[in-house]
């Protein structure tokens, strides 16, 4: 379940905030950065977000579910787990499981890391562009020749609060489709993030740090 979890989590929290704008880009490449900052910050800012979410990984690997996060504590749930991370322990239930238990798992040693790491964004390593499409602001990142990174990023957003629609990330000859839905940002408390123990005091906990 972790390295699931962490695919999922990683693809979702993909982006890092981009660096200052290149005066020699196009007006394009300039409109492309600063909607995706923008977008960036809806998604990824102090105040929080919650999204409902469909991956699809070339049609061979689907899943959905729901997340919320603010800053370094998260919930995620889906048909069959549904995990806490307060940002130094991750409390994991997995649903179709015989046995009531919740399993523990250090939130910084997390084995799925180093899966993520193939996902990593960095931003000056990318030529942006920007296009309109029927269905909303469709921003174009693709790697720039000798550089390593993910071969290209599609996403698009909202026309006018550029809020997030979807997400295709190409890593090496592999598409990555994520669908995003009921996206809110903000009203993100610290309450829905903690994990309910006092819910679950007649299950095992089984640590596993």
């Amino acid at each position: 379940m972790r390295i699931r979890f962490g695919i999922i989590l990683c693809l979702l929290l993909v982006f890092l905030p981009s660096s200052g704008v290149r005066a020699q880009e196009s007006a394009n490449a300039r409109q492309a950065h600063r909607i995706f900052t923008t977008a960036y910050n809806r998604v990824y800012g102090d105040q929080g977000a919650s999204m409902h979410y469909d991956v699809n990984i070339t049609g061979v690997y689907k899943t959905s579910g729901t997340t919320w996060y603010k800053g370094k504590r998260s919930k995620f749930t889906d048909a069959r787990v549904t995990s806490w991370n307060d940002g130094t322990t991750i409390y994991t239930i997995r649903k179709k499981k015989k046995e009531k238990e919740v399993e523990i798992y250090s939130a910084a040693n997390n084995k799925s890391d180093k899966y993520s790491q193939k996902f990593r964004f960095e931003p000056e390593n990318y030529d942006y562009g920007i296009s309109e499409t029927a269905e909303g602001l469709l921003l174009t990142l693709k790697l720039k020749k000798g550089m390593k990174g993910m071969k290209e990023v599609n996403m698009l957003v909202e026309r006018k609060t550029y809020d997030p629609i979807s997400i295709r990330i190409k890593v090496a000859f592999i598409w990555t489709t994520i669908k995003i839905s009921d996206f809110h940002s903000g009203g993100i408390t610290d309450e829905m993030l903690r994990f309910p123990k006092e819910k679950y005091k007649d299950y095992k906990f089984v640590d596993k740090r």
